[in-house]
């Protein structure tokens, strides 16, 4: 194993859990919300969490790249990239629903390799994964589900209204009516379910990199699948499905409208 990506592994683990402890002090606290110009809401958990990340990860590797949420991008020269979301989940951190998480991915020229998500408020359960190494829930080996029929899957997605939003609510609903059950896990909660094989299908539109970057890595070292709708590995689309590798190629289909 690479020794500069396990250290940085390492410390990837240890700044979420910093980060996610101290967004945890804001939370079920009746903490002021503020809205961005896309509607989308922001506290000062998010930005005093991303601050702690920002600092934590570049004091100890100052020549990284850092792309985060809520304060942007800052360029480096080692070739790895930080991509951070301090509050994944803001929507429900803000009415009290503790499926939320600080989530950490690292990129090496381009490729995600790492990727770490905490929640603080279910625990501190965390989910790490860096390529080559598989995948951990806290200390445990996990992988996707052996389900091979759309009949027997479980499908998750954050909200219909992004489908209908997406003029995609149709295929997402034939998609919903073929597969065992449906349930709206949204955010990160979906993939890391889906890695764990509690689920098969995760379909997500309206996301961000810093949203999925490090659940790539996740989804994928746990033997799963990760594309856009186009069914390309980009991380860059905000259309997203991820699956058991399975039920990929079907349940793309389905919503390319085939």
């Amino acid at each position: 194993m690479n020794a500069d990506w396990r250290t940085r592994y390492d410390m990837a683990i240890e700044a979420a859990r910093k980060a996610g402890q101290h967004a945890l002090s804001y939370f079920d606290r009746g903490v002021s919300v503020e809205w961005k110009t896309d509607r989308s809401p922001v506290t000062v958990a998010d930005r005093e969490s991303e601050t702690i990340l920002r600092e934590t990860l570049l004091g100890a590797f100052p020549n990284d790249s850092f792309l985060g949420e809520e304060f942007g991008n800052q360029p480096g020269t080692s070739g790895y990239r930080w991509i951070i979301d301090p509050v994944d989940g803001t929507r429900s951190f803000v009415r009290n629903i503790p499926l939320w998480a600080t989530l950490v991915a690292l990129e090496y020229k381009g490729e995600p390799i790492a990727g770490v998500a905490y929640m603080p408020a279910l625990g501190g359960v965390t989910y790490r994964g860096l390529r080559g190494d598989g995948v951990y829930r806290d200390e445990r080996r996990i992988r996707v589900s052996d389900v091979s029929t759309l009949a027997e899957s479980f499908l998750f997605y954050s909200s219909v209204s992004w489908f209908v939003k997406a003029g995609m609510s149709d295929r997402f609903l034939k998609l919903a009516a073929q597969t065992q059950r449906q349930r709206g896990y949204g955010d990160f909660y979906g993939f890391v379910l889906l890695a764990q094989g509690s689920g098969e299908i995760m379909a997500e539109h309206g996301v961000h990199v810093w949203d999925v970057a490090g659940l790539q890595v996740l989804v994928e070292e746990a033997g799963g699948k990760f594309t856009n709708w186009k069914g390309e590995r980009d991380i860059h689309s905000p259309d997203v499905i991820a699956s058991n590798g399975k039920l990929h190629d079907v349940a793309l289909a389905i919503l390319q409208g085939k």
